[in-house]
């Protein structure tokens, strides 16, 4: 019987670790929240995308149902819920739990960090010019209390309708939302901050493979200040080619 493995997120380093996991004897769960991170999956035979919102017993009784070998949490660094529901469910059934961690970005002179959104808020709301928001739609609300917002900000987001229709009932104007699947290059960033006029570019520290460094070069050349919400502590866990040498060596290839 093969062993199985269950990846949990739909980030960009998780579909490349499931690629690197296409030749191995296992059979491969992937679970992801929505349809559309489904969509960006490439299938592949030892496959199976689950798509659902789990909570912690729905977590539970997969892993009870598929008795996984091990979990493999794939999920964003700023998902920290997320993560502590997944640890939590693996800790009854002693099953393997696994954090892909994805390196911190390279601190630089253009940057100012701050230590999470009240604090960004708070910066944004004592300076003029305007802010292009890329931390998603679960945190638009956050920056609505910033007075002039609705002239004030742009912002890019997924090409959801449901992260659409938030933005639109939020108050942020259609002219000013973007909505777009990255990575995003240099100069792409450069031609959107350019198009808003942007004075303050607010992002999560999302590391080279979240396209932060892309972030920083253009902010510079555009001429805007980069706002950098922080991650909440050190992660701990275990990098992208430590895991793929593990299971690797483990599962060996199906051929």
């Amino acid at each position: 019987m093969k062993s199985v493995v269950w990846l949990i997120g739909g980030t960009s380093e998780g579909r490349n670790l499931i690629k690197s996991l296409a030749g191995l004897d296992i059979i491969l769960y992937v679970s992801v929240a929505t349809e559309y991170g489904a969509s960006l999956i490439e299938q592949q035979p030892n496959l199976h995308i689950v798509t659902e919102r789990m909570d912690l017993a729905a977590m539970r009784k997969f892993i009870t149902v598929n008795r996984p070998d091990c979990v493999i949490d794939a999920t964003h660094p700023y998902a920290t819920i997320v993560t502590a529901t997944v640890q939590k469910a693996c800790e009854e059934p002693c099953c393997e739990y696994l954090r892909l961690v994805r390196p911190t970005a390279d601190e630089h002179e253009n940057c100012i960090t701050v230590s999470d959104f009240h604090e960004a808020v708070e910066l944004l709301s004592h300076t003029e010019g305007n802010i292009f928001l890329t931390t998603g739609s679960k945190t638009l609300q956050e920056f609505i209390s910033i007075s002039d917002y609705k002239e004030r900000i742009a912002l890019r987001i997924l090409p959801m309708l449901d992260s659409l229709n938030k933005a639109l009932e939020l108050g942020y104007k259609p002219a000013n939302i973007i909505c777009m699947q990255g990575p995003f290059s240099e100069l792409l960033n450069i031609e959107m901050l350019k198009r808003y006029n942007t004075r303050y570019l607010v992002t999560k520290d999302s590391g080279s493979v979240g396209g932060f460094e892309e972030k920083v070069q253009a902010a510079a050349k555009a001429g805007a200040k980069l706002i950098v919400i922080a991650r909440n502590g050190e992660e701990q866990g275990t990098g992208y080619s430590e895991i793929v040498k593990v299971l690797k060596d483990r599962y060996g290839n199906s051929k």
